[in-house]
């Protein structure tokens, strides 16, 4: 099955009306329409592709989509700066970006298998708003590091540029950081400007087999900190990899490069024992698995993503222990927990506690409307940053209509 198509997973519901109510063209005509809204105060439900909708909890608005502001607008190989409207399919950005040998740097995920969202399409602004990053993010960066430059309307219909087309480029507030997993609650983004990467010539993959959750984590750390310019770490517990716990470390860059990193590289980690090889093919297509979260893919039951410093990741993990029947999957080195558990309020509430203890941060991905409506997880954070976020989304979208209720609140 190629990366990203649909599994055979029961689609999830989409929050508010299945159809179109809104499907602007131009930056004008949205404009006009969230000005329309803000005036009359109706809220607007904000989509992309729609491969994202089954995230966050279910709201009731007039569906609007960018799907047809569609285009690359720029691109300079030279300067490594692309730029395209936000509806534009990502597939086509990449495409366009591999047919000149570069990338996007934060390996940008695909949750399309995950969620069961079936023939949808992720878009630029969809992956934007979520600020999703892959395995590769613990390294390059996430995409709001990439992301150089915005355009979006605000809630009361105002265009608004922000950024440009150069790295430096730092005048006032950093609005395009700001937009980058806001998930359409401050802005609708119309356009948006990365700076890309020329790819690697080459890949490979050092695995070792049946280490426990501390060694894994103890090796990937001792890996990323190493001369030898680790791209990527995931631990794939014996639960979730057929009985035998697979620890796996990516090394990028000229084949030549490469062989002699490898060699280095297995012998600092010896006490760990000796890794088996994957080439640049099956390398690609593990990665791939990783940041689409594929092992999860065929599984029932809610998906949560758990944020932490990798140092914590195991008495984080050790605090869910006695809460039922858990699946866990470790990327970034230990800081990204993948949790596969049961739909139950008991559990939710031992994910944010065991979160909070270690001083990470959780978000429910995958779960029932129900679910997501009752018991809700999106990062939501208590005290003064609760209030900075209070006073952001008032200056951005005073109505409150834009994804209202999506993250809560």
């Amino acid at each position: 099955m190629p990366r990203g198509a649909a599994q055979s997973l029961p689609a999830p519901r989409i929050w508010g009306d299945a159809a179109v109510t809104h499907a602007p063209t131009t930056e004008a005509e949205l404009a006009e329409i969230v000005t329309g809204s803000f005036r009359t105060k109706q809220p607007l439900a904000i989509t992309g592709g729609g491969s994202k909708a089954g995230i966050g909890r279910p709201t009731n608005a007039a569906p609007l989509s960018t799907r047809a502001l569609t285009g690359i607008t720029l691109y300079e190989p030279a300067e490594m700066v692309i730029s395209a409207l936000s509806g534009t399919p990502l597939a086509e950005l990449t495409g366009a970006l591999d047919e000149r040998g570069q990338m996007l740097p934060f390996e940008p995920a695909d949750w399309r298998g995950l969620l069961g969202s079936g023939p949808t399409e992720p878009t630029l602004g969809g992956l934007v708003a979520a600020n999703f990053s892959g395995p590769r993010r613990i390294t390059a960066g996430a995409c709001r590091d990439s992301l150089i430059g915005v355009r979006f309307v605000n809630g009361k219909g105002d265009a608004i540029k922000s950024g440009g087309r150069v790295m430096k480029n730092v005048t006032g507030y950093d609005l395009t950081k700001l937009m980058a997993g806001s998930w359409g609650t401050l802005g609708i983004l119309t356009e948006v400007t990365f700076k890309v990467l020329p790819k690697p010539e080459a890949s490979a993959g050092l695995v070792w087999q049946g280490l426990d959750d501390a060694r894994a984590v103890e090796l990937m750390s001792a890996g990323l900190g190493s001369p030898f310019e680790v791209s990527a770490a995931a631990h794939i517990p014996a639960n979730l990899a057929s009985g035998t716990a697979q620890t796996v470390l990516r090394l990028e860059n000229f084949e030549s490069s490469i062989a002699y990193r490898r060699e280095k590289l297995a012998a600092l980690l010896k006490r760990f024992g000796s890794p088996d090889h994957l080439d640049s093919q099956a390398c690609q297509g593990f990665w791939w698995q990783i940041a689409d979260v594929a092992p999860f893919a065929q599984m029932g039951g809610a998906v949560w993503r758990i944020s932490v410093a990798p140092s914590k990741a195991v008495a984080l993990a050790q605090g869910l222990r006695g809460s039922g029947d858990l699946k866990l999957l470790y990327d970034w080195g230990g800081g990204l927990i993948w949790l596969l558990a049961p739909e139950t309020a008991e559990i939710a509430k031992a994910v944010e506690a065991a979160a909070k203890a270690q001083g990470g941060h959780t978000m429910l991905i995958r779960a029932s409307a129900d679910y997501r409506a009752e018991t809700f997880a999106f990062g939501q954070k208590d005290g003064p940053l609760a209030a900075l976020r209070a006073r952001v989304k008032q200056a951005f979208d005073p109505a409150n209509i834009l994804n209202t209720g999506r993250l809560g609140g």
